[in-house]
């Protein structure tokens, strides 16, 4: 498609099973180059990853020539099979069934990326829940809280 030209940028969000604290800061780098490899994979660029024991946020581009969901749950599934087989946990590890995903405009790139990177400081704060629903709102989401804790 040598006349189409895009630039898809998404903030991702996405939690682990029951917002449980299983990210552990000594393989929580490991775990992030391997989404970023993992999204290459599917076609896209990691420009940006950070979160807490609990959640990820992720900024990244991706091609038009996938579906955004369909590439996500890749990327989900393949990173619980890897934290899975590296048995870095003693119970099996596995990611909330959906996420959120909100498009980006370049000019906001950078504060994206700072919102990204300083996610420990930010969640000293204001819990993971309180912020998916304030992204859910300035986005205009409906929501139904029996689903927030899935």
């Amino acid at each position: 498609m040598a006349d189409t030209f895009t630039n898809l940028l998404y903030h991702i969000i996405f939690s682990t099973k029951h917002r449980y604290p299983m990210i552990q800061t000594d393989w929580q780098q490991r775990l992030y180059a391997y989404l970023g490899g993992a999204i290459r994979g599917e076609g896209g660029r990691l420009l940006e990853i950070g979160g807490t024991s609990e959640h990820v946020h992720m900024l990244a581009k991706f091609s038009p020539a996938k579906a955004l969901a369909k590439v996500i749950g890749d990327v989900k599934a393949n990173a619980s099979k890897w934290i899975n087989s590296q048995h870095l946990l003693s119970a099996k590890f596995a990611w909330q069934r959906g996420y959120s995903a909100f498009t980006v405009s370049e000019s906001a790139v950078p504060a994206v990326r700072h919102y990204i990177r300083n996610q420990e400081t930010h969640h000293r704060r204001m819990t993971f829940e309180d912020e998916l629903r304030l992204f859910l709102e300035k986005n205009g989401i409906a929501y139904d809280e029996r689903f927030m804790l899935d």
